[in-house]
Protein backbone atom coordinates (compact mmCIF):
# COMPACT_ATOMS: atom_id res chain seq x y z
CA UNK A 1 0.00 0.00 0.00
CA UNK A 2 1.43 3.41 -0.44
CA UNK A 3 2.18 5.67 2.39
CA UNK A 4 0.23 9.16 2.73
CA UNK A 5 2.48 12.18 2.48
CA UNK A 6 1.50 15.95 2.71
CA UNK A 7 0.82 17.28 -0.66
CA UNK A 8 3.62 19.60 -1.91
CA UNK A 9 1.93 22.74 -3.63
CA UNK A 10 3.68 23.38 -7.36
CA UNK A 11 5.26 26.88 -7.49
CA UNK A 12 3.08 28.81 -9.80
CA UNK A 13 3.35 32.31 -11.53
CA UNK A 14 0.84 34.13 -12.62
CA UNK A 15 0.02 34.95 -16.35
CA UNK A 16 -2.72 36.95 -17.63
CA UNK A 17 -4.32 35.54 -21.27
CA UNK A 18 -7.13 37.03 -23.77
CA UNK A 19 -9.45 34.29 -24.36
CA UNK A 20 -12.66 34.62 -26.63
CA UNK A 21 -15.84 35.02 -24.72
CA UNK A 22 -17.38 32.49 -26.10
CA UNK A 23 -14.91 29.54 -24.89
CA UNK A 24 -15.10 31.20 -20.87
CA UNK A 25 -18.31 30.90 -20.92
CA UNK A 26 -18.38 27.26 -22.20
CA UNK A 27 -15.62 26.31 -19.59
CA UNK A 28 -18.18 28.29 -16.46
CA UNK A 29 -20.42 26.44 -17.59
CA UNK A 30 -18.98 23.05 -17.97
CA UNK A 31 -17.66 23.86 -14.17
CA UNK A 32 -20.66 25.24 -12.77
CA UNK A 33 -21.89 22.76 -9.49
CA UNK A 34 -18.36 21.26 -9.44
CA UNK A 35 -15.73 21.96 -6.95
CA UNK A 36 -13.51 23.00 -9.85
CA UNK A 37 -11.71 26.71 -10.78
CA UNK A 38 -11.62 28.15 -13.77
CA UNK A 39 -7.77 27.82 -13.30
CA UNK A 40 -7.79 24.55 -12.19
CA UNK A 41 -9.80 23.41 -15.21
CA UNK A 42 -7.40 25.34 -17.54
CA UNK A 43 -4.24 23.98 -16.18
CA UNK A 44 -5.67 20.28 -16.89
CA UNK A 45 -6.45 21.27 -19.73
CA UNK A 46 -3.27 22.33 -21.09
CA UNK A 47 -1.73 19.74 -19.61
CA UNK A 48 -3.73 17.21 -21.40
CA UNK A 49 -3.11 19.20 -25.01
CA UNK A 50 0.67 18.83 -23.87
CA UNK A 51 0.75 14.84 -23.34
CA UNK A 52 -1.58 14.48 -26.51
CA UNK A 53 1.10 16.46 -28.11
CA UNK A 54 4.07 14.45 -27.07
CA UNK A 55 1.93 10.85 -27.77
CA UNK A 56 1.69 12.46 -31.24
CA UNK A 57 5.14 13.13 -31.40
CA UNK A 58 4.29 16.73 -32.35
CA UNK A 59 5.66 19.27 -29.50
CA UNK A 60 7.03 22.02 -30.83
CA UNK A 61 5.01 21.66 -33.87
CA UNK A 62 2.65 24.76 -33.37
CA UNK A 63 1.20 26.54 -35.98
Amino acid sequence: MKKFQIPKIPPTTSKSIRMPNDLIDEVEEAIKGKDCTFTAFVVEAVRVALENLKEDGEQGEFL
